[in-house]
């Protein structure tokens, strides 16, 4: 079941609004802005390929999403109880 969450992606140009998807295979961010690179528009990240998910507080919650390629993917995630629920349930699926 796919599950959605308002975020931002956080990258070298800013802060980008747009959604996060997390189904059973991948978590998926889409945003349809304009100025966006085209690898950000829809970007997928496989939960094979997702080696940890951390956390941190500053004013919003910042998910960090490290690659086993080693790219990293900040992201403001709101609802994060529930993000991390349904990461766990997808990862563990």
């Amino acid at each position: 079941m796919k599950k959605s969450f308002i975020c931002s992606l956080i990258c070298h140009n800013g802060i980008v609004g747009g959604g996060i998807y997390i189904d059973d295979a991948s978590i998926t961010y889409k945003t349809n802005k304009l100025t966006v690179d085209k690898k950000y528009k829809n970007l997928v990240l496989p939960l094979n390929e997702i080696c940890v998910l951390t956390w941190k507080w500053i004013v919003f919650p910042i998910a960090t999403l490290q690659m086993t390629s080693g790219e990293q993917y900040k992201f403001i995630i709101f609802n994060k109880s529930r993000f991390d629920k349904c990461y766990t349930e997808a990862k563990n699926s």
